[in-house]
């Protein structure tokens, strides 16, 4: 008896051990392991003009990251970002990136998705020198969520300003992406935390879309006075876009596949967790576009050039949606060519920037993980 349970155990352990390289073989295969590097930041191409036809498709602008999360342009087009342990780091214009981050953040916990999540650069940097992040940090036994601004001295990041705390947190859900729109109000994609019932409740931050001004007052013309919430019934939302019309899209995750693309109007409901997919009810709003039994976890966004790029990280491609497209169409780019990937912002040089998530624990990292990747959208 003893002897067959041994040969059982044996046999489990082998098709466990072949499930394990079953899987590493599919995250590696087709990925693009030698990319060129990118020119130094700070090029003399025209802001928002397209990138030359013969630059190549994609080339490395900097490796060897832990976890990168979010990322924003300067106006010199140096390159600030987050690492998701807790860092803020810098890629500067002429000197490449720097040793030593602008900023460690103690008090982020960095746990489950949760950590170092969104960055932006206030729209008026060269006056102010304002950069703002969003984090995950405990709050007694629980997890919560705040923003917080900070003041850019030299090489380091100062002067810390809790604009919007208590947001709730998890391990999962937390959202994270944060955006200053075109009408210079800063946005922030927080997820459900983990509790569904709190995206429907008006009364908390969770599983929302909020708007606030860039000193934490809340705008005249939000659509609930009074409160940040702009948009609600999200399940977690990781991107947020606008495109050449001005109107906000945002990806989300969804709930065993059914990842969403959606078309956010102030004060809309989007159905989490009462509907989801092509399911409708009243009062509330279906998706654009979705994954259906697929899964795409998307996260960033970007417009370029009349299509919605944004980064799926369980897709493990750059998705394209041309808005001309009636039903939208959906295309797969760079499939499978980097792992996972989390962030895709349009530079001032019209380039795509991607960042790899494969060092979060849920990919498997090549020897030049995690990087930021510099696209040209125009090969695609």
């Amino acid at each position: 008896m003893k002897r067959k349970l041994t040969y059982a155990a044996i046999a489990i352990a082998g098709v466990a051990i072949l499930a394990i390289v079953v899987i590493w073989l599919l995250f590696l295969s087709g990925r693009i392991l030698d990319l060129p590097p990118a020119p130094s930041l700070g090029s003399t191409l025209p802001t928002g003009t397209a990138p030359p036809e013969d630059t190549p498709l994609a080339a490395s602008v900097v490796k060897d990251l832990e976890i990168p999360w979010a990322l924003d342009f300067l106006p010199d087009r140096s390159i600030v970002f987050t690492e998701r342990p807790g860092r803020v780091r810098l890629i500067a214009a002429g000197r490449g990136l720097l040793p030593q981050p602008l900023l460690e953040i103690p008090q982020v916990a960095h746990v489950g998705e949760g950590g170092l999540l969104g960055i932006a650069v206030h729209p008026d940097f060269t006056r102010n020198q304002f950069i703002y992040v969003y984090y995950t940090y405990r709050e007694g036994n629980t997890l919560a969520n705040r923003l917080v601004r900070y003041w850019k001295q030299g090489d380091s990041l100062t002067d810390a300003t809790i604009i919007l705390g208590g947001v709730p947190g998890a391990s999962i859900h937390d959202g994270g992406r944060i955006k200053f729109g075109p009408d210079g109000y800063l946005y922030i994609a927080a997820g459900d935390a983990s509790r569904p019932e709190l995206a429907q409740d008006l009364d908390s931050l969770a599983g929302k879309i909020l708007r606030i001004k860039d000193d934490g007052s809340i705008p005249a013309d939000n659509p609930f006075p009074g409160s940040p919430v702009y948009s609600f019934g999200h399940r977690n939302p990781e991107g947020l876009a606008w495109d050449n019309l001005g109107r906000l899209w945002a990806t989300e995750h969804g709930s065993s596949a059914n990842d969403e693309l959606n078309l956010v109007l102030p004060g809309s409901n989007y159905g989490w967790p009462v509907i989801r997919g092509d399911e409708k009810s009243p009062g509330m709003e279906s998706p654009v576009i979705h994954s259906g039994s697929d899964t795409w976890a998307p996260s960033g966004i970007a417009f370029w050039n009349g299509s919605l790029f944004f980064s799926g990280l369980r897709g493990q491609s750059l998705f394209q949606v041309p808005l001309d497209s009636q039903p939208p169409s959906l295309k797969r780019q760079l499939n499978g060519s980097f792992g996972r990937l989390r962030e895709v912002v349009l530079g001032p040089d019209g380039f795509l920037y991607i960042t790899t998530s494969n060092r979060d624990g849920r990919g498997v990292p090549t020897p030049s993980d995690d990087q930021i990747i510099r696209v040209n959208p125009r090969k695609l």
